[in-house]
């Protein structure tokens, strides 16, 4: 299990979700279907594990006094396609 906004390369999968961390975010996509059956609930517990940690990083910042009230996302830049004529 990655830990919660660490670095700006981890990422994982829980079926078709996808996780990537970051140092500001923790991002989701996909989609993920828990199916009532041992897949599902190896599923379930993948992504409560996930967001379990996800609390606890926040808790323990917030503690510290250190979470702000937002963070403000920078959007990236988009650029002219080079390979394109």
């Amino acid at each position: 299990m990655m830990k919660p906004f660490a670095d700006e390369e981890a990422s994982l999968e829980i079926n078709g979700l996808t996780v990537e961390n970051r140092l500001d975010r923790v991002s989701l996509y996909g989609s993920l279907d828990i199916t009532r059956d041992q897949a599902g609930l190896t599923a379930a517990r993948e992504l409560k594990d996930l967001l379990c940690g996800i609390v606890a990083e926040l808790e323990a910042v917030a503690k510290s006094g250190d979470l702000p009230g937002q963070v403000e996302l920078v959007q990236p830049e988009t650029v002219e396609n080079p390979f394109q004529e």
